[in-house]
């Protein structure tokens, strides 16, 4: 699917041959389709960035001393947002040495993904030239595998690339049988995720003590598994609460309401056979990927690509995600598939994009093109969820960044081979 982007990528790295890295600058977007999310689009529009921020947006803006780009025919959308994977936490994922998102022990959210982040991963600028321009970083493992970190794909630092998010992951003990290979009786499962949701139990309280001393300045041995978990128990951080069985939503629900928690649900796989109990709740949750099959082999085929937009229309608020490492540039075709399944591509577009913000908490930066907020955008040849789309320009805190990456510059080294296969 790369291959897609290449004879426009390819053009705009001629043609800024000196155009190596991410520059900062004043720009002039001008004669483009703005696709503001928010506000409408407007036709013949224009975006102006000026210190890493959107200036002003509509037409007839006055260029002053900005370097202009012409973008006649073009489209100029938000950046993107992947709700979900392990995009710089992992190299190769089929080589352990390259992987750095899983720590040992089965309660360890104090295990930062923010820290382990690797700003030069091959797979970041394969990713953001495809519009993905912002990703949750997503550790994984036990019960509470550690704290997952909100990027953007542009930095020479995990801090620098930093975009204001973090929240602990929980996942929640389940029901369903482990595959379909699972040779387990009924009350071998049942017993199971007793002592699973048991265990889950001691844990919490643990937390819920744990704050509760050190809400009275207790004295306190070093204890940074509950330090960290403490936090989600006041709420200053979420929990990302990882669900996917319908059984299982529902239990989670009601722990999440028990509890008195701040939560995200993530997952969902099985989404829309509850729809309208997670709408009852209030909870916005995090879904994907669209891109794989269903849970149960007596579902339609179709069962992942339609779970957004049947919990989208049941009052839910949905972002997308790809759950992926090596292929998080495959996030539009997963929102394309959500669109054409049902949601419409209004509505997933709002799941990679303003959702996502008001999710994350940062939708006063992020997720539209309106005057005020940070200058990450991109613009492209058409919708970005259809594979022949061609994206164009990326921008990323108002860094213009360089559409080049590994397999960008492969394609370019054997398009003309010399000396070729003839000598």
């Amino acid at each position: 699917m790369a291959l897609v982007f290449l004879p426009t990528l390819l053009q705009a790295q001629q043609f800024d041959g000196e155009f190596i890295k991410p520059r900062n600058g004043k720009f002039l977007l001008k004669n483009a389709t703005v696709v503001t999310v928010t506000k409408g689009n407007i036709e013949n529009g224009s975006v102006l960035i000026v210190n890493g921020k959107i200036e002003a947006v509509g037409k007839n803006i006055a260029a002053g001393d900005a370097e202009v780009i012409d973008c006649t025919g073009q489209f100029i959308y938000p950046g993107l947002f992947d709700g979900g994977g392990r995009l710089g936490l992992v190299e190769v994922n089929s080589v352990p040495e390259t992987q750095d998102f899983s720590e040992i022990g089965n309660v360890t959210p104090n295990m930062q993904a923010l820290v382990a982040i690797n700003p030069n991963s091959e797979a970041i600028p394969v990713t953001r030239v495809s519009g993905v321009t912002t990703t949750l970083a997503n550790p994984s493992g036990g019960i509470f595998p550690g704290t997952a970190a909100l990027i953007n794909l542009n930095g020479y630092t995990p801090d620098q690339m930093y975009a204001g998010f973090k929240g602990i992951i929980m996942n929640f003990p389940t029901s369903a049988r482990r595959s379909t290979w699972d040779r387990r009786s009924e009350e071998e499962v049942k017993k199971d995720a007793e002592r699973a949701q048991k265990n889950l139990n001691d844990i919490w309280d643990r937390a819920v003590k744990y704050q509760a001393l050190k809400a009275a300045n207790a004295d306190l041995d070093y204890y940074p598994e509950m330090d960290q978990l403490a936090k989600a128990v006041t709420g200053e951080l979420p929990l990302l609460v990882e669900v996917n069985a319908a059984s299982d939503i529902l239990v989670a629900l009601k722990w999440i309401e028990e509890k008195g928690v701040k939560a995200i649900l993530t997952g969902v796989a099985e989404g829309w056979r509850v729809a309208e109990k997670i709408a009852e709740s209030g909870l916005p949750v995090i879904t994907g990927p669209m891109l794989s099959i269903p849970t149960r082999q007596s579902d339609r085929y179709d069962a992942a690509y339609t779970n957004p937009g049947v919990m989208a229309k049941a009052g839910v608020k949905v972002v997308i995600r790809s759950n992926d490492a090596e292929n998080t540039r495959n996030l539009p075709f997963n929102a394309g598939f959500a669109a054409a399944y049902g949601m419409g591509k209004e509505e997933a577009l709002k799941a990679v994009t303003i959702n996502a913000a008001e999710v994350f908490g940062i939708a006063d930066r992020r997720g539209s093109i309106e005057a005020g907020k940070d200058a990450t955008l991109f613009v492209s040849s058409g919708d970005p969820f259809e594979t022949r789309t061609q994206i164009i320009h990326v921008f990323i805190d108002g860094y213009r960044v360089p559409m080049s990456n590994r397999h960008i510059k492969l394609y370019q080294e054997f398009l003309e081979r010399s000396p070729g296969l003839e000598k």
